[in-house]
Formats: C-alpha cells, sequence, structure tokens
C-alpha cells in the first residue's frame, strides 16, 4: 500500500493564500495528505469529493462565514473533527463554535508549534475515537460491565481533560472520570452506582441527562445547556444518546467543559466595552457641536467652498455616536441592567411617537410612512419604554436606510391570540436568504452595490432582539431581494 494512502487526509478552508500555504507545508511534514480550499463553497465540494478527518476553517470568509460551513460540516460529515482559525477568537465566537460541534480552535496569528500541537491533538482524538469503535465492534458488552472491566477504553476516558459521565436508562450512574468529580466539586474517590442527582449539582442538566438517556432527544443535535457550581464555576454540558439498533435509549454519555475562564473574559470585554464607549461619547458629542456651528443655523456654511467636507464630517461623527450610544445598550443588554423599571405601555402612542421622530427624515427621501392600527384600542403592556421605542426606531430607521428613495412604508399592530404583532414593511432592497439568518448577529451588515452608501454599526438589529427577548418578545424577517422586507415582532400581550 502506498504510504501516501495511509496518512491523514487533512483540509484547510481559508481565504488567505499564505495561511493556506504554511498550513500545508507544516501539516505535509507531519505526515498528513493536505488539501486546500479558499473559501467555504469550495471547501465544501473538496469535501464531497474526498473526506477529511481533520478540517482547519477560518471563521471569518467572504460569502459563507465559518460557522455556516461548520453547520454543513456537522450535518453531512460528522466524524470529522473541525478547529476553527480566527483573527477574531471572542469568547462567544468560540463557544458558539463548540456548542455548534468545533473540535477546537485557534487564533490568528499563530506560531507553527501552536498548529502542530492543536492537529496532533486532534489526529489523537481520532485515533482514540477509531480504537474505541473497533473495542466495540470486538467486544460487545453493557455499560455497567465498562465499570468493572479494566479495558484500554476505561483508560483513555480516565485520562481525558473533559468530564464524563455515562448513564443508564434508569438514570443510574455506570462510569465517570476524574475530570468529573474535579469538575463538579466530588470526593475524587466517588463510585458509580448512585442515581445521577448524586452527583450533578444541577437539577436542569440532571433533566437534560434523564432525557437524553431515554432515547428523548432529537438524534441529529447535541443537546446542551450551561449552569453554574457552588463555587461559581461556568460549565458547559453537552449529552449524548447510546442507543440500540433499534434506536432505544441505553443511556447517555455527558460530557462537561470548563467554560468559566471564557465567561470571565466576557466580562472583561464588556468592562471594556463600557469603558471605551464612555471615554468616546463626550468627546465626539463636543466634536459635532463645533461642525454644526461651522455649518451655521440653518446649514448655512460659515467656511466657503467647503460645506460638503463640512457635511460629511458631521454625518460621520453623527455616525460615531450612534456606534458608542449601540455598544452602550449592547453592553448593558448582555451585562443583565436592562433599560428602565417596566411600567404600562400603550403601544400606539410608542409607534406614533417613533414615527414622528423620524418624519423629518423619511420626508428627506421622499417615504410615504403609513401607520395602520386597529380600531379597538390594543392592550396596555407592563414593559420598559425606552426598550420598545429602541426596537421600532431600529427597524423604522432600517426601512428608511434601506429603501430607494420615494418609497412606502407601512407600520401595522394588531391583537392575536394574545399576543401583539407589530409588522414594520418597506419596498427597499430586500434581504438575500441566505444572509437572513445572519443579520442578528452583532457587526453583521449586508453589504452590496445597493447598501454600499448605508451607514450602519450593525449592532441594531442584534439589540432589536436581545430588547424583545428580555421583554419575552421576539423578532422575525420575511424578505425578498428587489421587493421589500417585512419584521415582525411579537410581543405577549398583557405584560413582558
Amino acid at each position: 500500500m502506498n504510504q501516501n494512502d495511509q496518512a491523514v487526509p487533512v483540509l484547510v478552508i481559508d481565504d488567505e493564500r499564505d495561511i493556506r500555504d504554511g498550513c500545508e507545508r507544516i501539516l505535509s511534514r507531519m505526515g498528513c495528505r493536505v488539501a486546500t480550499a479558499a473559501d467555504g463553497r469550495a471547501g465544501l465540494e473538496a469535501l464531497e469529493r474526498e473526506p477529511a478527518a481533520c478540517v482547519l476553517l477560518d471563521l471569518k470568509m467572504p460569502g459563507m462565514d465559518g460557522l455556516e460551513v461548520l453547520q454543513r460540516i456537522k450535518q453531512s460529515h460528522p466524524q470529522a473533527l473541525v478547529i476553527i482559525i480566527t483573527g477574531f477568537a471572542t469568547v462567544e465566537t468560540a463557544i458558539e463554535a463548540m456548542k455548534l460541534g468545533a473540535y477546537d480552535f485557534i487564533p490568528k496569528p499563530f506560531q507553527p508549534d501552536q498548529l502542530r500541537l492543536t492537529v496532533r491533538r486532534a489526529l489523537e482524538r481520532l485515533q482514540l475515537s477509531q480504537q474505541a469503535a473497533r473495542l466495540q465492534e470486538e467486544r460487545r458488552r453493557t455499560l455497567s460491565d465498562l465499570d468493572t472491566e479494566k479495558s484500554r477504553l476505561r483508560t483513555i476516558i480516565s485520562a481525558l481533560p473533559l468530564g464524563v459521565l455515562v448513564t443508564r436508562p434508569d438514570g443510574q450512574v455506570v462510569l465517570l472520570n476524574p475530570a468529573f468529580c474535579q469538575m463538579v466539586g466530588l470526593d475524587p474517590a466517588a463510585r458509580p452506582g448512585g442515581d445521577l442527582s448524586t452527583y450533578l449539582p444541577a437539577p436542569e442538566a440532571c433533566e437534560l441527562a434523564r432525557r437524553v438517556s431515554l432515547g428523548q432527544a432529537n438524534q441529529e443535535e447535541t443537546p446542551s445547556l450551561e449552569f453554574t457550581t457552588h463555587d461559581e464555576r461556568y460549565l458547559l454540558a453537552q449529552a449524548t444518546p447510546i442507543l440500540n439498533e433499534e434506536g432505544k435509549g441505553l443511556g447517555a454519555v455527558l460530557v462537561l467543559v470548563d467554560v468559566t475562564a471564557f465567561k470571565m473574559l466576557d466580562r472583561l470585554r464588556s468592562e471594556f466595552v463600557a469603558k471605551v464607549s464612555h471615554e468616546l461619547r463626550s468627546p465626539l458629542s463636543t466634536i459635532l457641536l463645533q461642525l454644526t456651528l461651522l455649518l451655521g443655523e440653518g446649514g448655512a456654511p460659515r467656511v466657503e467652498g467647503q460645506r460638503h467636507l463640512l457635511v460629511r464630517a458631521r454625518e460621520r461623527t453623527q455616525g460615531l455616536i450612534s456606534f458608542v450610544r449601540d455598544l452602550l445598550d449592547l453592553s448593558r443588554l448582555e451585562d443583565g441592567a436592562g433599560w428602565q423599571e417596566p411600567q404600562e405601555v400603550h403601544l400606539e402612542e410608542t409607534l406614533r411617537a417613533v414615527m414622528d421622530s423620524l418624519s423629518t427624515q423619511a420626508e428627506i427621501r421622499g417615504h410615504q410612512m403609513i401607520l395602520d392600527l386597529p380600531a379597538e384600542p390594543l392592550p396596555a403592556l407592563t414593559a420598559d419604554p425606552v426598550g420598545l421605542e429602541s426596537v421600532f426606531n431600529n427597524l423604522m430607521a432600517n426601512a428608511i436606510n434601506y429603501s430607494p428613495d420615494h418609497g412606502r412604508i407601512q407600520v401595522t399592530a394588531r391583537n392575536q391570540g394574545g399576543s401583539i404583532l407589530v409588522e414594520v414593511a418597506d419596498q427597499g432592497f430586500g434581504i438575500e436568504p441566505e444572509k437572513q439568518a445572519l443579520i442578528f448577529e452583532k457587526f453583521y451588515r449586508v453589504k452590496n452595490e445597493k447598501t454600499r452608501y448605508v451607514t450602519g454599526t450593525g449592532l441594531g438589529l442584534p439589540i432589536v432582539k436581545s430588547v424583545l427577548e428580555s421583554l419575552g418578545g421576539s423578532v422575525s424577517v420575511a424578505s425578498e431581494p428587489g421587493r421589500g422586507t417585512t419584521f415582525t415582532v411579537v410581543l405577549p400581550a398583557g405584560g413582558c
């Protein structure tokens, strides 16, 4: 057999050629058979031609981004280990990638030794998985036998840095490793044999493990949740069902990952954003005031021949102030601080106020704005008025900005089955179907020839989603390129 046929196939998907070439050189010297692709679609096509055991995937690429590629890989090639390569190694993206099935991640720029270490761990994981599969095929045994048999599989599980717990369908624990005991604060000498509640401090984690043990979870997904221990450690639990040939649940494997460091970094990030935003807001407001004074009353320029420069500077400064405001709002929401104390709110008044505040902006563009309210008054809401106003201000402002001049924007509110529905519809540029799932991500903006002159922060819609979720509501989008977009807000009638 050719030696190259025995090499582990590895695929590198990255839009930077230097990264692809560098990974290929390093991994080839490790004995891997390396293929490369310059974007997500090319990578998926390469996987169809030749499946890879390990995939190095850039998170930020033009067109299809890394998270979408990761989802497709896990659907079509669930056994492949995916290592995320990113220059934006935030806590949020790392945890989200792990939830979607990523094995590990490595931040750019990285040294050759970092790449070798990360890939070597993945290849060792593959070897262990293959060895475990061979052992299972060679000797079929019950989960209870695993606790007493001195096997290679038991040794492997005991040496894993992740916490592992195995259950039977009735919730009895038949196996746990030292890492699990250490994470949840159990005695290292703890033995299996008891009920789940004896080993797991979080009731919600127990319920997840019981449900998966009985085979009641979706087999195509890996259910997960986060919980905290008594010593304020943050753990991510992922449960995988063990099924027989008939699909009946034989138990579950619960894996714990310690994400405390990620949470601490996230907290530091939020504090940093809040501090920088506060430091920026004051000088920017001063600059905006000075530019307004230079332009004079009614916008008449005081510096002849330079009006367009001053107007452009004022627009950019206003954009920066909006960006700072959005950062503060988002940081406040993520920290759970919210806005104001809930109070009685009449939605009709909020919608009229927002529409009035945007009327001048709409008139400049020649837009027709229509508010359609039901004949019967809508139920009063117990909600945060500033938060609700922020929601509809963002949605209506987007409708104005992302529509060609002389468009029609209609806001419709109605009472429907115990909920209040508000639709903000425009006849604007529209959103491609593959981008509609991305518009609620922070800093994401739809960019094309029609929208490249539209200024924005990419934080408006994430703020809308966060506010509505905090109020117990939701937002969805329906759009067709060239024909317009409709955002639908659902609020629980009577209170939020």
